[in-house]
């Protein structure tokens, strides 16, 4: 009788279908194209230390065996998150082995972002010495992640998402050497590979989903209904920490600054779906306010503050309806940054300037003794001038010239202003002896 259990398991449909060689290799055309860069390190005959930058599910571990297998070389990887520097010299003396043997090493890190300094400066002096040859694999910026001495002596690939067109290439080659008889429609098609998310990785282990749940139901067609009745669909790819979070909180920020009420829309939209904190992103649409539109409409502040209070109260989804109007009427308020830049520059002002102390007419004078000192003496109250206004009068410090920090814009509100404070300045005017 057959053993059952001396059966190989089947691969995963991610590992049944990874390239062997570079021509196999699906997206990343920006790299792998005839004259890009990738391709000609890889025709170069001599590998180099890199850092390949990307999101998940993109190719990075591929390549980096492609690496080993183009230049002829040992193979080592590991883990950031398992291994410390007890491993990192275990695989050096593998290579030292290697090299006795005559052949070079590719040591592969992945996560190498998770690596703090002293684990990525042990790597240092192996990559340093020739004798293997470092690649690294990270979904965060290593401008920040990695350490500058390591990053200085590697060159770094930023590796995209899959495109729709390039996941449906690979359906493609999964129909032909896995997937037999299983057929998608095209809504069915569309559904996996929105869910995917430019993730090959996952994008493969859904279609296996796929073809186990067909297997069990008995079926060789699919639509997108039995994939939403078959599948747990988890929301899309969304880093909750790193370059992919704030590049959308950027994104929304700059629509609303440039007052286009659909975009800003869609990447709360994109945010929310991805499972941003939605008490976050009220934060930020209040700062919003505060900083691109200010004085130009008020209104936006209190819309702003009240959507985040409405959020607190009814909480996901229905609060997030409040949300989605807070940033359509900052997209379409009148724009203004003059608080904002004048805030800077008082604050910018201050801290390099001297202590100057406060003049004697603005003081406080609670007691006798401070009214005999002058406190308070000859203050004009302005209530009791003409237009509620001393003019002529000086708040700042004596010798301190007026900086006209607020320069309020000709939009909203602040047209107003301007025209009250030209009004007031040429009450100053004509206040002054002649």
């Amino acid at each position: 009788m057959e053993n059952l259990f001396a059966r190989e398991p089947a691969p995963p449909l991610a590992e049944a279908l990874r390239p062997t060689v570079l021509d196999e290799v699906i997206g990343q055309s920006h790299l792998l194209g005839p004259g890009k860069p990738l391709r000609l390190a890889f025709q170069s005959g001599k590998p180099h230390s890199m850092i390949l930058w990307g999101p998940p599910g993109v190719g990075k571990t591929t390549l980096a065996r492609l690496t080993a297998h183009a230049f002829d070389c040992a193979f080592i990887a590991l883990s950031a998150v398992f291994s410390g520097v007890k491993d990192i010299r275990a695989a050096m003396e593998q290579a030292q082995h290697n090299l006795a043997q005559g052949k070079h090493t590719i040591l592969f890190v992945d996560e190498i972002h998770r690596f703090n300094k002293s684990q990525q400066d042990a790597l240092l002096p192996y990559a340093e010495s020739g004798l293997v040859t470092f690649i690294g694999a990270t979904t965060e910026n290593p401008s920040f992640e990695v350490n500058s001495a390591l990053l200085s002596r590697a060159q770094v690939y930023v590796l995209q998402s899959l495109s729709d067109d390039e996941l449906k290439q690979l359906l493609v080659r999964a129909q032909q050497k896995v997937l037999g008889d299983l057929q998608f429609d095209v809504q069915a098609v569309d559904t996996v590979v929105g869910y995917a998310d430019g993730d090959a990785r996952r994008f493969l282990n859904l279609l296996e989903q796929c073809q186990t749940a067909a297997g069990a139901a008995g079926v060789t067609h699919i639509d997108a209904a039995f994939i939403e009745n078959a599948l747990t669909l988890n929301a899309r790819r969304f880093d909750k920490g790193g370059d992919n979070f704030y590049d959308q909180i950027s994104a929304l920020h700059k629509s609303v600054r440039g007052s286009d009420p659909d975009a800003a829309l869609y990447w709360l939209a994109r945010m929310l779906d991805g499972g941003a904190d939605a008490r976050y992103l009220s934060r930020r649409i209040v700062r919003m306010a505060w900083e691109d539109i200010g004085l130009a409409d008020p209104r936006a502040m209190q819309i702003a503050n009240d959507a985040a209070l409405t959020f607190e109260r009814l909480g996901a989804p229905e609060g997030e309806l409040a949300l989605g109007q807070a940033v359509i009427y900052l997209a379409i308020a009148a724009k203004s940054n003059a608080g904002y830049k004048a805030y800077n520059q008082a604050r910018a002002f201050v801290k390099q300037d001297k202590s100057r102390a406060v003049p004697v007419h603005l003081r406080n004078a609670p007691t006798k003794l401070m009214k005999e000192l002058g406190h308070g003496h000859a203050y004009r109250y302005a209530h009791d001038e003409p237009h509620a206004y001393a003019a002529g009068e000086n708040y700042l410090p004596e010798g301190m010239p007026a900086p006209g920090w607020y320069q309020p814009v000709p939009r909203g509100l602040e047209s107003k202003i301007a025209q009250k404070m030209a009004f007031l300045r040429q009450l100053d005017a004509d206040a002054k002896p002649n």
